[in-house]
């Protein structure tokens, strides 16, 4: 999309699409916590980290630690319901 006066694009798609491997990895992270934490905790670490290094993205760190306490903290709560 392009404005009328000049051919710049406006910037309104790259804002869309700017995180989105980071906002998948938050949001794996976060059903981690309760739903099989090894794969869905491992694909959100996975794709915040290539989010990181590869893309530059600006939720990337946020991603990482989402997914990294998604992990742990899905597998320390699995223990303890299965021990109880």
């Amino acid at each position: 999309m392009t404005t009328q006066y000049t051919n710049q694009p406006t910037g309104q798609q790259s804002a869309s699409t700017g995180n989105v491997l980071s906002i998948i990895a938050i949001v794996l992270g976060v059903v981690s916590l309760l739903f099989l934490p090894i794969v869905f905790g491992l694909i959100g670490l996975v794709l915040a980290i290539v989010a990181k290094t590869v893309r530059h993205e600006r939720l990337s760190t946020i991603a990482i630690v989402v997914s990294a306490v998604g992990l742990i903290g899905g597998m320390i709560l699995g223990a303890l319901v299965v021990n109880t």
